[in-house]
């Protein structure tokens, strides 16, 4: 097989990249060869399942690192001026390529062997669905990568209205890890730890000692404390790894704004992220409150912006996150910071939503925690007498906090201009403040079901590219809601609006 070099114009990855390909999978083979090899001796002795193993690892190595081999050298990419090619594939070629005009991120990664060796994966992207809106270069050089970034963004610098400061925005504050055990992620991680006990000890044939060694350690305890102190320790473990999570994702964190109007967050402890929004394509920030953190006084900030990469890998790595959990002044400064306004938005005065809104809170919490009391009444008066007090401890549980959460709810309710942005607030589990720039609103979608007709209410939606798609007033008064829609964007919605006579 031949390797010569491709023409000028046209460049490989680093041909590192099959070392990089050998040492993860020989990773992940070492990883599963203790529970392998314990598992094979139900059918052979200890030495003659070893040799088995270390035959199988050694095949399945090569036959990654012959692979990557292969894609490294039927793989290359040029930059044009007006495109960029991506070629690939043995039998099959694949030739993709991407206007230089539509790219609107360039973000760069590396996990912690690509950064021993110094490399990065670039990812280009044109903010559209799918992955053919996005190639991936998985190696080059980690001053390859820069350079690519640097080409691939220049845009002519223009002067943007309003007060702002250029460079570093935000740096991390280590005080900040105070709100990662407050996060879901605490309770989600401590159930999936307790997941991963049962599931590895059922691979080597040991669930059932599991079981049995928690049993004899609880067998004079109360059933309920046993649950209670198990579900602590899955809490414990929980918080533990919502920390080293914090740890690895915002480990490094800062946030810049570079010449020529890009934004930049690099973060990562062990896998490297260098991820760049345009303000050209910015139209406004999202200020959200989870409830444990927003308990604590902080949130975090998300960018609205049209062109962020929408594939399946990039929705699941806080692309659009420009500030961890940070106390809630903080995050509000770098919100006028990234906006380029002297007060932030997200600090606006809001309108306050009618009563009528509250009454629907509370009518949909009481009736989501009763409905599963009302169940258990049921099966109670049919079964056994034990599920009447089962649903009667629900109720008392589930009816305050219902009503705590409805009223949470209400509360967090509003709506405002504010300068150049319309801003909308609403949620109690997870609230969330979107300050949208007016002029990215593209259209209005108002709502209104029959019970909101008859409490004089209606829900109005700001469309827009960027974001979400949509940010909604839940609730509002029908008159004000509608009047909110016509003054944030002049002349979009009053076709459609019946106004009175004058003098009428």
């Amino acid at each position: 097989m031949s390797t010569a070099a491709p023409p000028a114009d046209w460049h490989r990855l680093d041909p590192r990249t099959v070392l990089v390909t050998a040492l993860v999978v020989a990773g992940v083979v070492a990883g599963a060869a203790i529970p392998v090899t314990l598992g094979l001796t139900r059918w052979s002795s200890l030495p003659v399942a070893v040799l088995q193993v270390l035959a199988g690892a050694l095949l399945v190595i090569g036959v990654a690192a012959g692979a990557d081999r292969v894609r490294w050298h039927r793989t290359r990419y040029r930059i044009g001026t007006e495109r960029v090619d991506l070629h690939t594939g043995l039998l099959l070629v694949k030739r993709r390529s991407l206007a230089r005009s539509r790219i609107r991120t360039v973000d760069l990664t590396a996990n912690l062997m690509l950064r021993l060796l110094g490399l990065v994966t670039v990812r280009i992207g044109t903010g559209e669905q799918g992955s053919e809106s996005t190639l991936v270069l998985d190696p080059v050089t980690r001053a390859e990568g820069e350079r690519l970034r640097l080409l691939l963004l220049e845009r002519a610098a223009t002067a943007s209205p309003g007060v702002h400061r250029e460079g570093e925005l935000a740096v991390l504050d280590p005080r900040w890890i105070r709100y990662a055990p407050v996060s879901f992620v605490a309770p989600m991680l401590g159930g999936a730890a307790a997941g991963a006990v049962m599931q590895v000890s059922d691979w080597i044939g040991a669930q059932g000692q599991v079981i049995e060694w928690v049993g004899d350690r609880f067998r004079e305890t109360p059933l309920l404390w046993t649950i209670i102190v198990l579900v602590l320790a899955a809490l414990v473990a929980g918080v533990v790894g919502a920390l080293g999570l914090w740890i690895e994702m915002w480990w490094n964190y800062r946030l810049e704004r570079e010449a020529g109007g890009t934004l930049r967050v690099r973060r990562g402890l062990f896998t490297s992220r260098s991820i760049s929004v345009e303000e050209a394509r910015l139209r406004g920030v999202d200020l959200v409150e989870p409830l444990g953190v927003r308990l604590l006084g902080a949130a975090r900030l998300d960018a609205i912006t049209t062109g962020l990469a929408k594939d399946h890998e990039a929705r699941n790595a806080d692309h659009n996150t420009l500030l961890p959990a940070a106390p809630r002044t903080r995050a509000d400064s770098v919100a006028a910071d990234v906006l380029r306004e002297p007060d932030t938005p997200t600090g606006a005065a809001l309108t306050p939503h009618p009563r009528a809104a509250r009454g629907r809170r509370l009518r949909w919490s009481l009736a989501a925690a009763l409905a599963p009391v009302l169940i258990l009444t049921l099966l109670g008066a049919l079964l056994t007498p034990v599920l009447l007090w089962i649903a009667l401890g629900c109720a008392v549980v589930a009816v305050p906090v219902a009503v705590a959460l409805a009223l949470d709810a209400y509360r967090a309710l509003g709506h405002a201009l504010s300068g150049r942005y319309l801003v909308t607030r609403s949620g109690t589990v997870r609230r969330s403040t979107a300050a949208l720039e007016r002029a990215g609103v593209i259209g209005w979608t108002v709502k209104q079901s029959v019970f909101q007709r008859r409490a004089g209410l209606l829900s109005i939606t700001a469309t827009t590219a960027a974001g979400g798609g949509a940010y909604t007033a839940y609730d509002t008064d029908a008159s004000e809601g509608l009047t909110f829609a016509a003054d944030a964007v002049p002349g979009l919605l009053e076709p459609f609006l019946e106004r009175s006579p004058k003098g009428a």
